[in-house]
């Protein structure tokens, strides 16, 4: 298989272990000068090797008995009309998009508007698209804002299939559905009594159908916990707080079901046989103030019996909160305190922890410490055997806590016994061994647990492995999605580019060997390989009710001061010279591509109407509005699609 990397990637050096050590160092005095403990004490029975912001260890940079061996980087390289061998599938952030991204060279080559308003699509702009995203009765959009963190596809049988993609919206409690196959945004929907919706992550396998072995649900975890219902009353009353854990129908893009919990969720994972979801935590106090937070050495990861949730509210044992006819189940550590019966366990981790993986084997969770040095890996057959009652006490589900390094986040797998976690405050990548960390544990004090590190630029955020959330990693890659980029790009202002660093991890040594600015800011991200994704090049036009199917077709109605135009596109000609309508009327155009050649997109733009979007061949789009300006006004083509694009117009003639 030939792997690629884009040519700026053939100057990458050693990090400035200096600059490194030196934002580590500010981030601990920082957090020293706010009074919180790091828990940089031991936690694990065995031990593993410990590190320091200082140990400037690094993998591509390192010399001596360190050094990497010399790279070749034309295995990287993609060349002028190759192709990728990944898909890379990365969250907007606050920009409310998904990016599409060809991996190794770290191209974008799309852009998919989910929560935010694209003048280039039309998307929130056009009937269809404005319907999905959703309108207030007085026709503006419920949001122009959006925050996409996580994005996660769809599985069967535990392998990416190639049809959807999952991503959250964290300021308005929404989750949307990206059609893989035309890569647009095809449902959205706001989850009740929710706020800070941060973790999602749909199931690999139906649980309760042996004969179903795809993605039948969506889990959503809250991070912000409120007042329920968060309506006015018991602002002040911290007691009246608490957060929902929600399952969303995967088909039907609905709420199934609630379970209320301790605690704020921060991600969250799922296993390979169905059974179970889980979600880190941090602010088990159920503080509202930011000390307050902080206070307990351990927080939580916490287990969703999935069978045992449905089977609740089969039987009729939930309640509803406030309007929201959702049924919700109690989860809370008084309500599980019964193995044999609780539908939730917490399980006790250090220290506000920031990111939990599971193995791709099924086999393990890897929940990390953020505030602790450590990582704690639980059996997910230890799990079961709690809610059996085999086993007491939750911790005894633990198998490894390795130290590791400071300011761990993220996890993947390589699916070889190799686990790679970004340390956001040590600035680096480390990659240990899940089997010498469960020896260690166990009291081995010669197993060898962290066996490379490698500096990157600066401040990990996010970090994945090539197909490390299926049962098929392939081990090559993992990027590091890094929060900082000071001098690693040419300056454009105070507005500084993240950077995302891909690492080779197939040989026995890290190396990174791409370096790629990403406009700001993505929280996650996928790699796919290229063969899972199936695209389309043209619509089908019978798919659109709507669709005016032939240039004669084309015309003018109106019904009292309502005004529909039927057009068509064709290169170069719209199919209508022009059209006539009164002030005040509300008009609607219907729009049909009529062209068949694939990439052959067109535009649609009327001047000072807030008028934009685009049809792609045999597309139907509509947009509706006011025409409350008199005048000529040139409707044009705003996607270059012949030689005679700057002809291809027709006059909208609005009445006084």
């Amino acid at each position: 298989m030939t792997i690629s990397k884009e040519e700026s990637g053939k100057t990458s050096t050693p990090q400035d272990t200096g600059r490194r050590r030196f934002l580590a160092s500010s981030a601990v005095a920082g957090l020293a000068g706010a009074s919180l403990s790091l828990g940089l004490a031991a936690c694990n029975k065995g031990g593993g090797e410990a590190t320091t912001a200082a140990t400037g260890n690094a993998g591509s940079g390192a010399s001596g008995a360190n050094a990497t061996p010399a790279i070749d980087w034309d295995k990287y390289e993609v060349h002028p009309g190759k192709l990728d061998t990944y898909y890379g599938f990365s969250s907007g952030g606050h920009s409310g998009d998904l990016r599409v991204h060809g991996l190794p060279s770290g191209r974008e080559i799309r852009r998919v508007p989910v929560f935010n308003v694209d003048c280039m699509s039309g998307w929130g702009i056009t009937n269809e698209s404005r319907k999905i995203i959703g309108t207030r009765p007085n026709g503006q959009l419920n949001y122009i804002t959006g925050d996409t963190h996580h994005v996660h596809m769809s599985y069967t049988d535990g392998v990416y299939d190639g049809r959807y993609i999952f991503v959250n919206d964290k300021i308005n409690a929404r989750v949307a559905r990206v059609r893989l196959d035309t890569m647009e945004c095809d449902a959205i929907t706001q989850l009740p009594n929710v706020q800070g919706f941060h973790g999602i992550f749909p199931d690999k396998r139906d649980p309760l159908d042996d004969k179903i072995n795809s993605t039948t649900r969506v889990f959503c975890g809250a991070e912000f916990h409120t007042p329920q219902p968060n309506d006015g009353r018991d602002l002040n009353d911290p007691k009246k707080y608490f957060c929902l854990f929600t399952c969303l129908d995967a088909k039907t893009m609905q709420p199934r079901w609630q379970v209320k919990v301790d605690g704020n969720m921060d991600l969250v994972a799922t296993s390979y046989d169905g059974k179970l979801a889980c979600s880190n935590q941090y602010n088990t106090e159920n503080g509202v103030h930011y000390e307050d937070m902080m206070s307990a050495e351990r927080d939580a990861c916490v287990f969703f019996n999935v069978a045992r949730i449905e089977a609740a509210v089969k039987a009729g044992k939930f309640f509803h909160i406030g309007n929201s006819t959702v049924p919700v189940v109690d989860g809370t550590h008084e309500a599980s305190a019964d193995p044999k019966t609780a539908l939730t366990c917490y399980v006790p981790v250090p220290k506000n922890p920031h990111g939990v993986n599971i193995s791709p084997d099924g086999k393990y969770y890897a929940c990390a410490g953020k505030l602790s040095p450590t990582a704690t890996v639980i059996s997910h057959e230890l799990m079961l055997k709690w809610f059996d009652g085999e086993i007491k006490d939750p911790r005894d589900a633990v198998v490894a806590e390795p130290e590791i390094g400071l300011g761990p986040l993220h996890t993947g797998f390589n699916g070889k016994g190799f686990v790679y976690t970004t340390l956001f405050l040590d600035s680096q990548i480390v990659k240990w061994d899940l089997a010498a960390a469960m020896k260690s544990y166990q009291g081995d004090k010669d197993a060898k647990v962290v066996v490379d590190r490698v500096d990157v630029h600066y401040q990990p955020g996010h970090g994945f492995t090539s197909m490390g959330e299926t049962r098929e990693p392939d081990g090559q890659f993992f990027i590091s999605d890094n929060k900082f980029s000071k001098d690693r790009y040419l300056p454009v202002g105070p507005l500084h580019p993240d950077s995302s660093q891909l690492i080779d991890i197939s040989g026995e040594k890290m190396v990174i060997v791409g370096d790629h600015p990403l406009y700001p800011e993505p929280h996650d991200s996928i790699m796919v390989r290229r063969d899972i994704i199936k695209t389309r090049q043209i619509y089908d036009l019978n798919e659109f009710p709507l669709a005016v199917k032939a240039m004669k077709d084309c015309r003018v109605e109106r019904q009292g001061r309502k005004v529909t135009v039927y057009l068509t596109s064709q290169a170069p000609v719209f199919g209508l010279r022009e059209w006539t309508v009164k002030k005040g009327d509300e008009v609607t155009i219907i729009l049909t591509n009529l062209d068949k050649v694939e990439d052959l997109t067109h535009g649609f733009a009327i001047p000072f109407y807030n008028i934009n979007f685009v049809v792609h061949p045999q597309q139907t789009q509509s947009v509706t509005f006011i025409a409350d300006k008199p005048g000529v006004y040139w409707c044009y083509c705003t996607n270059f699609c012949h030689a005679l694009h700057l002809e291809m117009r027709s006059r909208m003639l609005v009445q006084a």
